[in-house]
């Protein structure tokens, strides 16, 4: 085995590398993560800890001002991989009511 092997990437869309402050958001949960990669599919974050995620999250991505509706399609310690819903949603001005914890905790974030 080479020193340098990998396994195939079996993703379908490339991944770019991220370095954002995030908040991850779900029922009764609001934690403080680092987006780390996105792609047009999903996103890798690193938790601030280790925790059992629910299925379905939110995460806000603070400097942009957006909220993604995603699963959780696996999670490892303090990293976790999620696949986006939809494309990310503006959390300025007016938001749909599934989202308005996002906008609340994307303010208390710093959010702006």
């Amino acid at each position: 085995m080479a020193l340098f092997d990998k396994t195939p990437d079996r993703r379908f869309e490339p991944r770019r590398p991220a370095n954002t402050r995030g908040v991850l958001v779900a029922p009764g949960l609001e934690l403080a993560c680092r987006i780390v990669d996105l792609s047009d599919g999903g996103m890798r974050l690193r938790l601030d800890r280790a925790i059992s995620l629910p299925a379905v999250v939110t995460v806000v991505d603070v400097d942009a001002g957006t909220a993604c509706e995603a699963s959780v399609a696996w999670s490892k310690g303090q990293e976790a991989g999620l696949k986006c819903a939809a494309r990310p949603t503006p959390l300025k001005g007016l938001v749909p009511a599934r989202l308005a914890h996002a906008r609340d905790a994307w303010a208390r974030a710093g959010g702006r």
